[in-house]
């Protein structure tokens, strides 16, 4: 089914940026894609871009969504919004481990211990817990 769309789809040479990185799920809607365009945190080609600038087959795209930097291939351009299990389809993610790790430490426990009745912590006891938990990881 999924090799169906893609060559039906093959026969439009670009989309624009914003409704493809919508469609692929990359963003929850459009409107956050174009916004996350317009903000300068989507480059294709190393190049910033606005919402309307025209995607190919074969444009590395960038995404910036801090802490990480994703980065993508353009394979092909699905009809609409795609299931999750068709994405591998129409993107390839080139980003690397090291990107990935970053999401991992930073989606870490985010606790610590405090014994019942201290109140809240002081600015000096939040700046060592910052350095503790920092140093941490």
């Amino acid at each position: 089914m999924a090799g169906l769309l893609i060559m039906k789809m093959s026969e439009n040479r670009e989309v624009r940026i914003d409704k493809y990185l919508w469609s692929v799920r990359l963003f929850k809607t459009r409107s956050a894609a174009t916004y996350a365009c317009k903000k300068g945190k989507v480059f294709i080609n190393n190049i910033a871009v606005k919402p309307s600038r025209p995607v190919v087959t074969g444009d590395t795209i960038i995404l910036k969504k801090l802490p990480v930097t994703y980065s993508y291939k353009v394979i092909a351009f699905p009809p609409s919004r795609i299931s999750a299990k068709l994405v591998p389809d129409f993107i390839e993610d080139l980003t690397p481990e090291e990107e990935k790790i970053k999401l991992k430490i930073n989606s870490g426990p985010n606790y610590s211990y405090r014994p019942r009745g201290t109140g809240r912590p002081t600015k000096r006891e939040r700046r060592d817990i910052d350095r503790l938990k920092k140093d941490s990881f």
